[in-house]
């Protein structure tokens, strides 16, 4: 759902300017479908969209029930669906052969609504989002909690009907390092609808600061405090003694998804400078190299590389079906059969991945 993020954030300005933004929501869906039940995209004036419900087969006449339902200021729903064989034969079906259940919100009908959106930026919890066929609203994130009551319209022949999603809040991604692989990466990650943080302090990197969310200029350890709720977190200063120290103050923490940029022998060189302990604390989390093996080189297909496996671990069900990359053998360190065994499950050396960093 990497465009609920640009959704809402164009909500909160539609709210504050009170423009006629439609929020549509797919509630439940049947079939091949573009979008997922759960996912967002706005409607605005003069055409203005921020994300795609289809291919762009669909959007003009879901543009068109949005600018309806804005102007009523009512709870609409479309039922558009895209299974007919005939439409096939006949060379006119749009769409992934699948049905799609839509309400459209209209945003100056909800009061408030900016504070939930601002709260889900935020990343204080998911955006809950329960409908009833009389026109009942009621939306929450954590604990705030709204509720209206709207008129109704329906849409291509779409009963009113009750339903509830979920929309999880934004993965967080904390970039210990920049390098030049970041001017690629972290944009790219942002467009994803990832949360961005990147920890770097040295003069050379500071002009990339403006790339990520939110910028860091303090040690890692410092910074591990500010980072603790990231589901992922990527080592890649291309300096030795700053990504050991990364590394030591990431051992400690309950960071899920741990990246670490450079070839198979850099990592054993800096497990060799850890303790025991925390070669058992990072390595059921440490994915290194980082990155999937894709092909190409330099540092715009090592970005690419490293985007793609974070996007496999968004969600389970998705990162089950990548195949898992190649583990790796690791010597043994500090000579000990715990520290052997420790090393043992290591998650992945997989690859386009940077093995000359």
């Amino acid at each position: 759902m990497s465009a609920a993020r640009h959704c809402l954030h164009e909500a909160i300005v539609a709210c504050r300017q009170r423009a006629p933004a439609v929020l549509a929501v797919p509630m439940d869906t049947e079939g091949s479908t573009y979008a997922r039940a759960g996912a967002l995209a706005l409607f605005g004036a003069d055409g203005a969209q921020q994300g795609w419900l289809s291919g762009g087969c669909l959007e003009p006449e879901i543009a068109r029930c949005a600018a309806a339902a804005a102007a009523a200021n009512a709870l609409a729903w479309m039922d558009i669906d895209t299974r007919d064989d005939e439409d096939l034969l006949s060379g006119s079906a749009v769409g992934c052969r699948g049905r799609l259940r839509l309400a459209l919100l209209p945003l100056r009908a909800l009061p408030g609504f900016e504070r939930l959106a601002q709260a889900w930026l935020q990343r204080r919890g998911g955006l809950a989002l329960a409908l009833q066929a009389d026109g009942r609203v009621a939306a929450a994130v954590a604990g705030e909690a709204l509720q209206w009551r709207l008129p109704c319209q329906a849409w291509h022949g779409a009963a009113a009907r009750s339903g509830a999603v979920q929309v999880p809040p934004p993965p967080r991604v904390s970039v210990f390092g920049a390098g030049p692989e970041t001017a690629v990466l972290l944009p790219l990650l942002r467009q994803l609808g990832w949360m961005t943080t990147l920890v770097e302090q040295r003069p050379r990197w500071a002009a990339q600061a403006v790339l990520a969310d939110q910028a860091l200029a303090c040690t890692p350890s410092r910074a591990l405090a500010e980072c603790a709720d990231s589901e992922a977190a990527l080592v890649m200063h291309h300096h030795f003694e700053l990504d050991r120290e990364a590394l030591d103050a990431l051992a400690a923490s309950t960071i899920p998804f741990l990246g670490l940029l450079g070839p198979t022998r850099r990592r054993e060189d800096l497990f060799r400078l850890l303790r025991p302990q925390q070669h058992a604390q990072l390595l059921p989390r440490l994915h290194s190299p980082i990155g999937l093996r894709l092909g190409g080189s330099g540092a715009e297909a090592i970005a690419l590389s490293i985007a793609a496996q974070l996007q496999g671990i968004r969600d389970v069900q998705q990162a089950s079906a990548i195949p898992e990359p190649n583990r790796c053998s690791v010597t043994r360190l500090h000579g000990g059969d715990a520290a052997a065994a420790a090393l043992a499950p290591l998650r992945a050396d997989s690859g386009a991945r940077g093995a000359a960093r």
